[in-house]
């Protein structure tokens, strides 16, 4: 068994540490949903590693993430993307700009180093359109690259935190199509972060399931980091959702 040293998941003050074998084959391979709940998660397998003593060798099995999608906090200002919400339509900024024209000139200050992603998004996003939806998985690609630019002047001025819920959007639709995904480590960190500020704010009850599987994903996916990142850590805005928009 691969011993979990440092990870650990924090939940209204508590610290998930996990190395009981026997703890861990007992998780249920899936959570129980209700029906067609699962389109409102993004599931990340998760390797469970330990020794069988009577055949010497190392045994693997995987457990299933589920991670709620939680959208963003809709400002006063963020009349566009409430909009976008309220519609279940995603944000392509380059329509933005064609339907809202007076903020044609702060998008392209803002986002003048990333305009041709953004380009390449919407020309990949029609395509999708059009049918061929596994394009959409490329659009969800190219958010996750975007992520890193986030939030910009527009974004704090007027769009809002749009790249959060357009990554929501495209893991809905690409579980609602059965498309598979695999997002990046950032990514799945980012979503885990914003489900556990979430269930502290609204003190919701604890999933011992997702809390261990949660620390495993960390130690699997950053064995020398651990969960307690600091300002000057290079993942600190990756992981820390609590913007100022």
């Amino acid at each position: 068994m691969k011993r979990i040293k440092r990870a650990r998941v924090r939940h209204e003050g508590q610290r998930v540490v996990t190395d009981d074998v026997k703890k861990l084959k007992s998780l249920a391979i899936e959570p129980r949903l209700p029906p067609g709940e699962y389109m409102n998660y993004y599931v990340e397998p998760v390797r469970i590693e330990y020794y069988i003593p009577r055949e010497s060798r190392f045994a693997v099995e995987t457990r299933y993430l589920y991670i709620p999608l939680i959208d963003p906090v809709v400002r006063e200002q963020d009349k566009i993307l409430k909009l976008h919400m309220e519609e279940d339509r995603f944000v392509d900024l380059i329509e933005i700009m064609n339907e809202y024209p007076v903020h044609i000139t702060d998008i392209l200050d803002s986002y003048s180093e990333t305009m041709n992603m953004y380009e390449s998004i919407s020309r990949t996003y029609d395509e999708a359109q059009s049918g061929n939806v596994e394009q959409l998985r490329s659009v969800f690609y190219q958010c996750e690259i975007l992520m890193d630019f986030e939030p910009t002047l527009a974004a704090l001025k007027f769009l809002g935190d749009f790249q959060s819920w357009n990554l929501n959007w495209l893991i809905r639709r690409l579980n609602a199509l059965g498309v598979d995904l695999a997002a990046s480590d950032k990514t799945v960190s980012l979503l885990i972060k914003k489900r556990n500020m979430h269930w502290e704010e609204q003190g919701l009850d604890y999933d011992e399931r997702f809390e261990i599987l949660a620390a495993l994903f960390y130690e699997q996916a950053f064995p020398n980091r651990g969960l307690e990142y600091d300002q000057e850590d290079y993942f600190f805005d990756i992981f820390d959702t609590r913007k100022k928009f």
